[in-house]
């Protein structure tokens, strides 16, 4: 923790990236706050709603970016170029692939979102109005997975800094052209997420193009040598242990989303606005969790077991500093950022009764988070799977029905935020459980 060489590197890895990931939610945040101050609830539910159906989505297929990035990261420290090659026309042939099936896919999949939802009609009317606008971009948010993995297992966390900062950046000035200028409301706010997965996508595949001609010898022909439908067994299977791990992941969120729907529009726009303040924090420290996984990765592409130690206990350290920072935050301003993100009266009361939840959570969250990372960069998929399915099957869930049975009605999002902290124990407890007392995990 003293070393003043690894907090360097650490910094060096993580702080483009924490930067960048913060991007993501601010996003999200504008999002929030540009339809939460027009002039009904159900507008800004059917935004979240929406938002969540394609979430779900993303997060679902998010290991195109986790196993490229861990497998990337074991072939750069093994210095091994063809294995880089291959791991990125096999994830982007892969991405292409679900995201026309997606595309193909999107009224069973909006019907039967919408019918495990509690949401009022009108809230149903607005999601569908995002949604049908959003779902277009899926391909090209699924080959900004794959490049971003490939840039990070890399060591390049600046050139995918810059892909989610411009891109980004876009959606949140189109947001406010769409939406306020044009007025094309919950329409406008869909079509500038679009828009910005398309810049994503021509910045990211500008960076992949840079590095790859650092290579002297490159060809192009040797990228389409690996356009195969052969050899994806390790990808797949690493794949299959991270989607499985995903789906419990969207699971418990989306039934808050979903769940929190039944509970009125102001409690589902309230949670909406918490949950974006949620994603600040996760994806502030899976900044520091990209760090671990890019060491973790090289440590075990070049079998430095004294190395991967060091990375695991100074991301760790530094996770916990940043938890903290947040928990001290969102106590001081946490309410001044509620009403800066809704003018509705009702929504920003319903938001900070539950505010205490939000407080408390990094404490809870952030060895989940990192830990994540580490089994990522050693590409141990089943680990964080197992936990997963632990995390959502036995504490989200059985937290929330207990709760919800002692409650009243009126109290029933409570038993929401006590199940998601539950699960955020449980998932921080058994990851780094097993990393600790594990005889087979270090190389």
């Amino acid at each position: 923790m003293f070393n003043g060489a690894k907090n360097r590197q650490l910094l060096a890895l993580a702080l483009p990236m924490i930067l960048s990931n913060i991007t993501i939610p601010l996003l999200g945040l504008v999002d929030t706050a540009v339809i939460g101050h027009l002039s009904e609830a159900y507008y800004l539910g059917g935004v979240a709603v929406g938002s969540t159906i394609i979430t779900l989505i993303i997060w679902l297929l998010g290991f195109l970016r986790m196993a490229t990035t861990g497998l990337v990261a074991q072939a750069f420290g093994a210095d091994d170029l063809p294995a880089q090659h291959k791991l990125l026309v096999q994830g982007a042939m892969l991405a292409l692939l679900l995201g026309v099936g997606v595309i193909a896919m999107q009224v069973p999949i909006l019907n039967l979102a919408l019918g495990l939802s509690e949401a009022s009609s009108e809230v149903e009317r607005y999601c569908r109005e995002y949604f049908q606008v959003r779902i277009w971009s899926t391909p090209f948010a699924l080959l900004n997975l794959v490049m971003l993995g490939w840039l990070l297992g890399r060591q390049q966390p600046k050139a995918a800094m810059w892909q989610l900062i411009l891109a980004n950046l876009a959606n949140i000035i189109l947001d406010v052209i769409f939406v306020l200028g044009f007025g094309w409301g919950v329409k406008g706010a869909a079509l500038a997420s679009v828009f910005a997965d398309m810049t994503a996508f021509s910045v990211a595949l500008t960076m992949v193009l840079q590095q790859l001609k650092r290579a002297t010898d490159f060809q192009l022909s040797q990228l389409l040598t690996h356009v195969t439908f052969a050899g994806y067994g390790k990808l797949l299977r690493l794949n299959t242990d991270i989607f499985i791990r995903s789906l419990c992941l969207q699971i418990a969120f989306a039934f808050m989303t979903f769940h929190g729907a039944g509970l009125g529009d102001n409690t589902v726009a309230a949670n909406a606005v918490l949950l974006n303040l949620l994603l600040l924090i996760s994806y502030a420290l899976d900044g520091i969790a990209y760090y671990a996984e890019a060491e973790v990765g090289r440590a075990y592409g070049q079998k430095q077991a004294k190395q991967l130690k060091e990375a695991v206990i100074l991301a760790w350290c530094w996770s916990a500093i940043t938890a903290l920072g947040f928990c001290a935050f969102f106590g001081l301003f946490g309410s001044k950022i509620i009403a800066l993100l809704t003018s509705i009266n009702e929504v920003r009361t319903t938001a900070q009764t539950y505010l205490i939840w939000l407080i408390f959570l990094p404490l809870w969250s952030f060895s989940s988070y990192l830990f994540d990372g580490v089994y990522i960069g050693a590409a141990k998929g089943k680990v964080m799977r197992n936990s997963m399915i632990l995390a959502t099957f036995g504490a989200f869930f059985p937290t929330w029905y207990l709760l919800q049975q002692l409650l009243s009605p009126e109290q029933g999002n409570h038993a929401l935020w006590a199940a998601i902290s539950a699960f955020m124990i449980v998932r921080s407890l058994t990851l780094a459980g097993h990393y600790y007392f594990s005889k087979d995990f270090l190389v």
